[in-house]
């Protein structure tokens, strides 16, 4: 890889970003199924439809751009999601099981967080301001999905989330 300027820069963080919404549209499913808790599975099936806008957005945002579609593997990702699924295959106690998917699923939403505010502040330093726009709305979704898994581990402000339940069966 040759980096030349800062669109070299927004370019290969694209096609991170990119595979990584593949490689999660592929590995959602399984996950949704491992869930045991109903609101887990269903925050799950609900950030996959959106992970598949992601990808439209990111295909948008190729085309506008002019770049080739992007052929890179995300290792990063790819790794996340290793681990994820070595918390799919578990066995044990369904409550815990689903805390340790809250855990694998936040580090992939921080990742993602992370390379969505990077790449939409290039953007925007290169004023493409619609490409910015386009991945601050992805960026919104990501730390909304982020924010619902703390709130199913945690409960909220009036019951026990799974953190909680999984605690009192130890």
């Amino acid at each position: 890889m040759e980096i030349k300027s800062l669109n070299d820069v927004l370019e290969e963080q694209i096609g991170d970003l990119y595979s990584a919404e593949k490689q999660l549209v592929e590995a959602l499913p399984k996950v949704a199924r491992a869930a045991h808790s109903d609101e887990l599975r269903t925050a799950l099936e609900t950030h996959l439809e959106e992970t598949r806008g992601h990808l439209e957005r990111l295909e948008q945002i190729i085309g506008d751009l002019g770049m080739p579609m992007p052929t890179e593997e995300c290792k990063a990702m790819k790794g996340l999601l290793a681990e994820g699924e070595q918390i799919v295959g578990a066995t044990g106690d369904p409550v815990a099981k689903d805390a340790a998917l809250i855990a694998a699923a936040q580090r992939v939403e921080h990742y993602e967080i992370s390379g969505y505010g990077t790449t939409r502040t290039l953007a925007r330093e290169l004023g493409h301001d619609d490409v910015a726009s386009l991945l601050d709305k992805t960026l919104d979704e990501e730390s909304h999905a982020d924010t619902l898994l703390t709130k199913i581990a945690t409960g909220g402000m009036f019951r026990g989330g799974v953190n909680t339940e999984a605690a009192s069966r130890s």
